[in-house]
């Protein structure tokens, strides 16, 4: 976003962007994690840059268009949850950036069962 005023530009970097719709996703009750990816993982050590975690955005003068990528938890009716991170990352982006969100797309690459966070939660404590 790039706001010319009468006392200089405000520009919104994607990272921006990026960050704010990543901590509404994970915010999202049923969402267990972002997804990654191979193709993320490579970028983030062929640039250098701090990728957010299975957000990608396009960031235009006025309008953001958004793409997360996510893993939802077992048992959880999965249209309900993305419809509320849809939601929730529309509205968290629009009020903190003024920008117009033109599209939140999800794409569902996995499901966490209990067993899994546990695991996940005692290697964390060792």
């Amino acid at each position: 976003m790039t706001e010319d005023l009468q006392t200089g530009i405000i520009r919104i970097s994607d990272d921006v962007v990026a960050t704010i719709a990543g901590l509404a996703a994970l915010e999202t009750p049923g969402i267990a994690a972002m997804s990654g990816g191979i193709s993320e993982g490579l970028a983030k050590r062929l640039s250098g840059k701090n990728v957010q975690k299975g957000v990608s955005v396009e960031v235009g003068q006025l309008e953001a268009a958004i793409d997360l990528r996510i893993i939802v938890h077992y048992g959880i009716p999965i249209q309900e949850v993305c419809r509320q991170l849809q939601l929730n990352v529309r509205e968290s982006v629009e009020n903190m950036t003024g920008l117009h969100v033109v599209e939140v797309n999800v794409k569902v690459e996995g499901v966490a069962f209990k067993e899994e966070e546990t695991t996940e939660e005692s290697n964390r404590l060792k």
